[in-house]
């Protein structure tokens, strides 16, 4: 039976899965990799890192699943967004490190843009706020502040590139400079209207358009790996950033549809349809997925620290071992406190989008220990998420209830997502497969390659594991949001 490769290149780890021709998960390898911060607000990525683990865990998931270069049909790529990175287009190396979608170094750039005006015209083109989140003014300053850059780049000497373009670039051996709609969505170099990258964009921040990849549809033709990989070329048939790729493995086809995927951070979708929304409430309108040349529309609220505050308590504060460890610990909070914790360890995204606020914890006592800070963590993420709900339904015009599709490590928590019920007063699905980013990129290439059905019976083969549905009464959970602005508001002022 022929299977389908997922690359799902992350934040924190690079991982491969193994489809079979029914969509089952038959094998999984996964490799973790350093991070690294060398100011205060800067978050940076080896790319040889990104590249190694890669190659690493694809090799070691069809080791795992006992097949041969013949037995895989195609490969889906999946990757963390916004995170940039600039290579010498003769000699294939990173001329420096990938700076990730977390990293606020341009902040001041930003302000300098808003100030000088640009910023509605931005936000016209790309459907994005001026933010340091997306890749332009973070290649900009790539171009600025490593010698001899923005030269070279004048000659064609430099390529540019989102991971998943980095990732095809290696993976072919340099014969294809390429990405797909939904990452170029997120450079805020690209007219999502228009489906192009934008002159207009690229001369103000002095970048030459001959640094930008190619833009293609979602499930296409994205070239073949060199045969010394996998023992034969692999040809490469999707494409789409992790939240795009989460958007398409929940199903979300349907205008209305809603989904948020807890892992680093959270990223939550509404599907808009053949028609870009124009936010009034600071998300952002973006290429949900690209298929036959027509996009497909979205609202996008940004998390910036969902998974990360669990990580931040087990190598920061060093209170947990193990991310499982916070639900029994949460569970055994004392429920007279009330601590509230603003994770803005990288600022606030969405519908903040203040880069240069840091995070707070509220209401401490002597009393507070491992399981408050627990609790306190955990509920941070239900609470952001409903800052991104109400900004939706009041862009949509729809102040109803709508159901949550969720996916990702965190919604593995029982605690986590009841509560996300709770505060949310709405319920809250979690699919049996969890592993929807992978699924999405997995069935791009699938069907491309004829192996797997369209959209209506993919679709149909979405399944149900447990809805949450809220427990809170009304006036307790306008009691607890209430006190979560507060502490936001706080936290800005601060």
């Amino acid at each position: 039976m022929p299977h389908i490769l997922a690359i799902d290149q992350g934040t924190t780890s690079s991982r491969a899965i193994l489809f079979d021709g029914d969509m089952r998960i038959v094998a999984t390898a996964q490799e973790e990799f350093p991070q690294h911060f060398p100011n205060s607000g800067w978050v940076e990525h080896d790319p040889s890192d990104l590249w190694s683990t890669t190659a690493g865990t694809c090799r070691a998931a069809i080791e795992k699943a006992g097949l041969g270069p013949e037995d895989i049909a195609a490969i889906g790529i999946t990757n963390q967004r916004e995170t940039t990175i600039v290579w010498d287009r003769a000699t294939g190396q990173p001329i420096y490190n990938g700076i990730v979608w977390q990293d606020r170094r341009t902040a001041g750039f930003c302000a300098e843009l808003r100030q000088a005006g640009h910023d509605r015209m931005i936000t016209a083109r790309t459907g994005l706020l001026v933010d340091p989140y997306f890749s332009a003014t973070k290649l900009k300053w790539i171009l600025d502040h490593v010698d001899g850059a923005r030269e070279k780049a004048r000659r064609g000497e430099l390529l540019f590139g989102t991971v998943d373009s980095f990732l095809v670039w290696k993976l072919t051996g340099g014969a294809v400079h390429v990405t797909d709609a939904t990452n170029a969505a997120r450079t805020m170099l690209y007219d999502i209207h228009k489906g192009r990258w934008s002159r207009t964009i690229a001369d103000l921040f002095d970048i030459p358009l001959d640094m930008l990849p190619e833009v293609k549809d979602c499930s296409a033709d994205f070239g073949a790996t060199r045969p010394d990989l996998f023992g034969r070329p692999v040809p490469i048939l999707g494409v789409a950033g992790d939240q795009q790729a989460a958007t398409v493995g929940q199903a979300c086809f349907g205008p209305g549809m809603l989904k948020a995927t807890y892992g680093t951070g959270c990223f939550a979708l509404l599907n808009t349809g053949q028609k870009p929304v124009a936010s009034e409430n600071r998300l952002l309108t973006t290429i949900a997925y690209q298929l036959d040349g027509k996009p497909t529309y979205a609202l996008e609220g940004s998390i910036f620290i969902a998974g990360a505050v669990v990580q931040w308590l087990r190598d920061g504060l060093r209170i947990i071992r193990e991310a499982s460890e916070t639900q029994p610990l949460a569970a055994a909070a004392d429920p007279n406190q009330s601590l509230i914790m603003v994770p803005a360890f990288v600022g606030l995204g969405a519908p903040y989008w203040n880069a240069e606020c840091r995070g707070a914890v509220f209401g401490l006592t002597r009393g507070s220990g491992p399981a408050e800070f627990a609790r306190a963590a955990l509920e941070s993420v239900g609470y952001q998420t409903r800052d991104l709900l109400e900004a939706m339904q009041a862009d949509m015009g729809n102040p109803g209830e709508a159901t949550l599709r969720v996916d990702g490590g965190m919604s593995a928590s029982d605690f986590a997502m009841q509560f996300l019920s709770d505060i949310l007063g709405a319920s809250v699905d979690r699919p049996k497969v969890l592993e929807t980013t992978a699924m999405g990129a997995a069935w791009l290439a699938g069907q491309r390659a004829g192996l797997y059905p369209g959209q209506e019976e993919f679709a149909a083969t979405w399944a149900l594991e447990h809805r949450f549905e809220s427990s809170m009464s009304a006036e307790t959970r306008a009691e607890k949001y209430a006190a979560w602005k507060r502490a936001v508001n706080a936290t800005m002022s601060f």
